[in-house]
């Protein structure tokens, strides 16, 4: 592999969310944007449709600076607890991301005894969240869902650095 590989940071976030199919995330982005300052961007979410208001109320919604002074460690939430396992998957430009969608359950993750099932993976380029304001070469969402509905996703923020060994797991037949 290249000297450019990306390497991943030893910084995982979890989040644990239960949402309607109305919150959930959509396949096409080009009604918004992430990028600050634009007729589209965060600041502005909460006018572009009536259906996204909240999104003008919040102050903890996506893209999230996670600043020192806002994280809290959580040790009542156990270890993370996987079970992944080979699985058939599609590979898919979105444009604003490249996303792996499972065929066949690829395995999952628990959380309090709570089980989640692993369904995509998509990655953003740059990162989506910041760290003290410092943005990452690429982010990793592992999206997971319980049966009542609940979403788990684990996020992998990377660096230019040393070859990442997950991502050189990544098979693609021809």
């Amino acid at each position: 592999m290249e000297k450019s590989s990306i390497q991943c940071l030893l910084f995982i976030l979890l989040t644990i969310i239960s949402c309607s199919n109305a919150q959930r995330e959509v396949e096409d982005e080009s009604e918004f944007s992430y990028e600050g300052n634009q007729e589209n961007g965060p600041e502005k979410w909460g006018k572009l449709k009536p259906e996204w208001k909240m999104c003008g109320k919040g102050e903890m919604q996506s893209p999230i600076d996670l600043m020192n002074k806002r994280v809290k460690i959580v040790s009542h939430l156990g270890r993370l607890t996987r079970d992944y396992k080979p699985a058939n998957a599609t590979l898919r430009n979105r444009g604003h991301d490249m996303m792996v969608r499972f065929e066949e359950g690829p395995g999952s993750i628990k959380i309090n005894n709570i089980e989640y099932q692993l369904h995509q993976l998509h990655w953003h380029s740059p990162s989506e969240h910041t760290i003290n304001g410092r943005r990452f070469a690429l982010e990793l969402h592992m999206v997971h869902e319980s049966i009542n509905g609940s979403m788990a996703v684990v996020t992998v923020l990377y660096k230019i650095g040393r070859p990442d060994s997950f991502l050189s797991l990544v098979k693609i037949d021809p």
